[in-house]
């Protein structure tokens, strides 16, 4: 996602505030806000995908995805 998205991401939440938005607008949002959470999703798994547990008996693990939420 580049700078120039995420300030049109803000700019249409301006415009929102201010006027509302053409049904371009707000679908121009919605894809924008789409793309941003997928990338922020991968960007988390990314990091994710690096972390190592420690336990006190000195055995490491990487971290496992889970099949189901914790609800």
């Amino acid at each position: 996602m580049t700078q120039e998205k995420i300030d049109r991401i803000n700019e249409l939440a301006r415009i929102a505030r201010e006027r509302g938005l053409t049904a371009e607008e707000q679908a121009e949002r919605t894809a924008l806000r789409e793309e941003y959470i997928a990338a922020f999703r991968g960007n988390l798994e990314a990091q994710l995908k690096t972390i190592t547990i420690q336990y006190p008996d000195g055995r490491r693990e990487k971290l496992k995805k889970r099949d189901k939420p914790l609800n």
